[in-house]
């Protein structure tokens, strides 16, 4: 009896061995039999049928379905049901799936690529590094976080308002208060009834928010004597308000002191690092003047000039950040995203003129940096103990016997001049590989702690470590996955990681250099502050949505409402939208725009003005976004190059019907078959983002049916079909997550094992498309990485 039971269980296994072959089989004998004919016999494609190989990151069920509904070309119902779930099993295992083509060397392993910092990397690791050994100002905390300071910040700047006495213009205080922004007509008056109009002084002094890099203009108007310094470091206890620009060794950015009586406008442009505060004053006084008025303006990076208001301007106190403004050469961004892969000679130049000005910057600094020394003979000692310190701070990890030797002894042993000494030592720094290179562990089969923290920086921050992060690496606590993920969230509320994100919504929504100047004759009410206002709106509307708790990127697409103040609400909106109307440049308000069938940024006016024409729509703008960007899409270049030429149509045609003729030709559709159902479907927006009814006096046509990457055929006929479509599409969330991972970590996902991408997508889905989690999961996950500890899911599975 036993022996029929074993025979009866082998016999079974057999059985069922021979049934899962039978099924590989049957998928493998559909592809030879009418597959391989046009796609060849390992997918590799063939010439004059179906050349592109066999290959994407579709889901097993997607790749079915697409086989289905599609396959084999001119009777797609020869294979469906069963046949195509093996037919799609069988491609996918031997060589479809980004995993299969790897392990049958059908492609490259990619791996994690040695690279120099790239540009943005750099400015914020220079700036920081000489910020680790910056004193505080008066109050607060050494490290470079958003916490809380010991004393209340308010918005807007400190003010002191002062009766003068002659040369003394700083007399005797009379107020002191806070003001939100300056923007003061006093007349013939003065700021206070008990302050004479004759003459008087003000101070105000505080800290502007930068959120973008890039040229910032500072303008003063005023009849009288102005100053205004911009990230200086603490006068400390010299004096203000004198007739020798003030405290010594401070270079006021605007000085327009001297006075005629006239008014007079004052500007100056520099160069600043987003998602930092910096120190600013701006010291004014009257004497004699028949009026006095003072006012401080700014224009930002694609701005228009506006009064600074408490929304840039804290009462903070902010130490003077070192900004390196030396040209650079562009990054590579040939694959889609900045990567410092390229070393040439117009880098090295501007790599040795940056150290060179760093090393100025150290020694016409280094009394504060290090603390005033008296004593000469220790003067040399205390300059042997920072450059060590600095070094260290700037290659990211303790530095070896050799290195500390090479540093002070070396270098310093026969310098007659300590600062020339201190030069020769931060050039070799900042010129040094272990400086400018990201990551020298890129390929190491182990990582410590120190390269863990490093990591981290440069993919939440593109910077250096900070304090609590280099406190972590020096007591090993950067081993778990719990300890770097702890770290990450940390990091993640600080204001470089929300600087870094806002750089990624301005590449992922190709916010650059667009012209959205229109025809002032047919759009006269879109001038510059409209313009200007309808950026900040979009920037505003993401950066809610990203930093709120649930940090939907569904919301991103499918939100029903717009961010719009009175200026804009007079174009956008209605007027009972607005709580007020009255202030053309008011605050933003949540304005519910449903009924209009807008639905997130697909029809946020600025996208819609940015993608058309300076006088029309443009249907293939606006489509090539939406395949790209949000539904995920890839599109070839044009194999004909046909320019748009609206007076080579016929007068009476609506711009679907232009652009349907333009591109009817069988090689255009390849492309534009995706391309235009989406562009169509915005139709009913006008060039400059207004809701509209008709074209060239015709109703707007926005329905046409758009076949998705997966075969199906669905009806398009508005921009909310499009967003809810890409809302729930799993290629849509790959492509997101794909930009977002190159975005932060400036490397091929891929190379983080092969299964990498879909493991995030996945767990992006399961955190309700979270994307601070999702930037928290790249973070941990790139740190963690050692290049011999991949599971085949793409884990990281072991650190050291």
């Amino acid at each position: 009896m036993l022996a029929f039971r074993l025979f009866s269980t082998i016999l079974f296994s057999l059985m069922l061995s021979v049934s899962l072959y039978a099924e590989d089989n049957m998928g493998q004998k559909i592809y030879r039999e009418s597959c391989a004919s046009c796609h060849g016999d390992d997918g590799q494609g063939k010439v004059d049928e179906y050349e592109e190989p066999l290959r994407g990151d579709h889901s097993l069920a997607a790749l079915t379905r697409l086989i289905e509904l599609t396959m084999p070309e001119g009777d797609p119902d020869a294979c469906v049901g069963e046949d195509a779930a093996q037919v799609a099993k069988y491609i996918f295992a031997e060589f479809y799936s980004p995993a299969a083509r790897l392990e049958k060397g059908l492609d490259e392993r990619p791996r994690v690529e040695l690279l120099r910092l790239n540009v943005p990397q750099y400015r914020n690791a220079v700036a920081d590094l000489l910020l680790r050994f910056t004193p505080e100002v008066r109050t607060g905390r050494r490290d470079r976080g958003d916490d809380q300071r010991e004393v209340e910040i308010e918005p807007g700047l400190r003010a002191e308002y002062f009766q003068s006495n002659g040369m003394s213009k700083a007399d005797a205080k009379k107020d002191e208060r806070t003001d939100t922004k300056i923007d003061f007509d006093f007349g013939t008056g003065s700021p206070k009834d008990d302050i004479a109009a004759d003459q008087f002084a003000i101070i105000w002094e505080g800290s502007v928010a930068i959120e973008e890099t890039g040229h910032y203009e500072f303008k003063v108007a005023s009849p009288n004597g102005v100053r205004l310094y911009l990230n200086v470091d603490p006068s400390g206890r010299r004096g203000k308000l004198r007739d020798d620009s003030s405290a010594a060794g401070q270079t006021a950015l605007i000085d327009a002191w001297v006075s005629s009586g006239k008014m007079r406008e004052s500007t100056a442009r520099v160069f600043l690092l987003g998602g930092r505060a910096y120190p600013i004053r701006l010291e004014f006084f009257k004497y004699k003047e028949e009026t006095s008025s003072v006012k401080l303006e700014w224009k930002v990076p694609h701005g228009v000039w506006r009064v600074i208001d408490g929304q840039h301007l804290s009462t903070a106190r902010s130490p003077r950040t070192y900004v390196c403004d030396t040209a650079f050469p562009a990054d590579d961004r040939s694959l889609g995203y900045e990567r410092g892969s390229s070393v040439s000679h117009e880098w090295i130049t501007a790599v040795t003129k940056a150290a060179s000005a760093t090393a100025e910057e150290v020694v016409s600094r280094l009394p504060l940096l290090v603390g005033q020394v008296d004593d000469e003979s220790r003067q040399m000692e205390k300059a042997q103990q920072f450059v060590v310190q600095f070094a260290s701070t700037a290659f990211r990890r303790p530095l070896t016997a050799e290195e500390k030797e090479m540093l002070t002894q070396q270098i310093f042993a026969d310098a007659a001049d300590p600062d020339a000494a201190l030069r020769r030592a931060v050039i070799l720094v900042m010129t040094s590989p272990h400086f400018l290179y990201a990551d020298l562990n890129a390929d190491a089969k182990q990582v410590d702690s120190f390269a863990v923290a490093n990591r981290l920086a440069l993919t939440l921050w593109d910077s250096i470590p900070d304090e609590p992060l280099w406190q972590a690496a020096e007591k090993d606590e950067l081993q778990t996955e719990q300890q770097v993920r702890e770290q990450a969230e940390r990091m993640l509320h600080h204001s470089l990681a929300k600087q870094k994100i806002r750089r990624f919504f301005h590449h992922w929504l190709e916010l650059g250099e667009r012209d959205v100047a229109k025809d002032n004759q047919l759009f006269p009410e879109f001038d510059e502050d409209v313009a200007f206002d309808l950026r900040t709106s979009l920037v505003h509307f993401v950066d809610d949505i990203v930093w709120s708790d649930a940090s939907d990127y569904r919301q991103l697409l499918l939100a029903d409402y717009l961010l719009l103040n009175g200026r804009l609400n007079n174009l956008y909106g209605t007027p009972e939208s607005l709580n007020d109307t009255s202030d053309n440049s008011g605050e933003f308000q949540k304005v519910s725009v449903g009924k209009d069938g807008r639905s997130g940024v697909l029809t946020h006016p600025y996208l819609l003005s940015a993608f058309a024409y300076h006088n029309n729509t443009s249907p293939i703008h606006r489509g090539v976004f939406l395949t790209r960007n949000i539904v995920g899409r890839g599109l070839k270049p044009p194999p004909i190059a046909v320019a748009f030429k609206n007076d080579e149509f016929a007068p009476d045609l609506t711009m679907r019907e232009k652009v349907t003729q333009l591109t009817r030709d069988s090689a255009c559709m390849a492309c534009h078959s995706l391309i235009n159902p989406l562009g169509f479907a915005l139709e009913n927006y006008d060039a400059i983002g207004r809701k509209r009814e008709q074209d060239n006096q015709k109703p707007v046509n926005t329905t046409s049916d758009y076949v998705t990457a997966t075969g199906e055929t669905m009806e398009v006929t508005s921009a909310k079909d499009i967003a809810e479509f890409a809302a729930n599409d799993e290629a849509a969330h790959r492509s997101f997550v794909r930009q977002l991972f190159q975005h932060l970590v400036s490397q091929n996902p891929y190379a983080y094992g092969s299964e990498s991408m879909e493991s995030l997508r996945n767990h992006f889905q399961d955190d309700q498309f979270n994307i601070q989690k999702l930037m928290v999961r790249i973070a941990t996950r790139t740190a963690r990485f050692a290049a011999a500890d991949t599971s085949s899911d793409g884990e990281p599975v072991a650190v050291k």
